[in-house]
């Protein structure tokens, strides 16, 4: 559209179209009947054609204004349209959010605010994408999702981290190595068992094989898994003590099923960071999941 046609004056155009009368066309947008000659004298000018022909009782639309008139329908049908998305958006009553996190992460740290917004906003679409922190920090990067819930720390110039949470690692077996709960393991006691660790490369493999390497010992997995459900199932049936967070293995532990190995030299906390693109806006829904995610009561 040339800059010179105000879209106003389009919207002129079908009101008097419709009544076929400039009065009626005013009456109805609520300005004079001058300011309606105006603006269809104007968009004739500007598109050099005639669009009305006007008759003692209004006016009707020539060939060329039928043409522009359907064009018109479209576009301001489409305007609204747009205009209504734009009001759900702002309401939170549609969109999308997309999220990456570690498996453990998202079900123990994200679901539960997951579940809140689903219920809050049911006609959000939510994606959420499984990955190690280093995967999640490149899918942030492409574009692919809005958020990322990883391990800290991470030093990438082109992302805004903060700290989320903070988390306490452990080691823990099943009941055929009870007897070992009974007293504060040295690290070389404990890299003597089998252990049972994530997979190479995630953020709390390298913090394991870090731990230990602080105590001179390099360990390798017995049993290598790709998920912490996986870990707490091995250990419980015996297999070897599985290095874990301690939040995630809660309820086994109070059942008896699980046993913590208390380390001689404890266990540092680690932190869980929320990742952005640096620079971007999120989606109004994201934003909102960001606000109640770092709420000091949500923590």
């Amino acid at each position: 559209m040339s800059a010179k046609l105000h879209l106003e004056w389009y919207r002129i155009f079908l009101h008097t179209a419709k009544a076929g009368n400039l009065t009626k066309a005013a009456q109805e947008l609520h300005v004079t009947q001058p300011s309606v000659s105006y603006a269809v004298k104007q968009l004739e000018e500007g598109l050099g054609v005639k669009l009305f022909d006007r008759l003692s009782k209004g006016v009707v639309l020539t060939p060329e204004g039928a043409d522009l008139l359907r064009f018109v329908e479209q576009s301001l049908s489409l305007l609204e349209a747009g205009e209504r998305k734009m009001a759900a958006l702002s309401r939170h009553a549609a969109g999308e959010l997309r999220i990456g996190s570690s498996g453990p992460i998202i079900k123990h740290l994200l679901l539960p605010p997951l579940d809140d917004l689903r219920a809050e906003f049911p006609d959000v679409e939510i994606r959420l994408y499984q990955g190690k922190t280093a995967e999640i920090a490149a899918w942030l990067k492409e574009n692919r999702i809005d958020i990322g819930i990883v391990h800290l720390p991470v030093a990438d110039p082109e992302l805004d981290v903060r700290p989320l949470a903070a988390i306490q690692d452990c080691f823990v077996a099943g009941p055929r190595y009870r007897h070992l709960a009974e007293r504060p393991l040295a690290a070389a006691e404990l890299a003597a068992l089998p252990l049972l660790l994530l997979s190479a490369g995630s953020s709390t493999r390298v913090f394991a094989e870090r731990w230990f390497a602080a105590r001179g010992l390099e360990v390798d997995a017995a049993f290598e898994l790709s998920s912490t459900d996986m870990l707490v199932e091995f250990a419980r049936r015996g297999y070897g003590a599985a290095f874990v967070t301690r939040e995630f293995v809660r309820t086994p532990l109070a059942r008896g099923e699980l046993f913590e190995l208390r380390t001689a030299d404890a266990v540092p906390e680690r932190l869980v960071g929320l990742a952005t693109r640096r620079g971007m806006s999120l989606p109004g829904i994201g934003q909102l999941f960001v606000e109640r995610l770092t709420a000091p009561e949500d923590r």
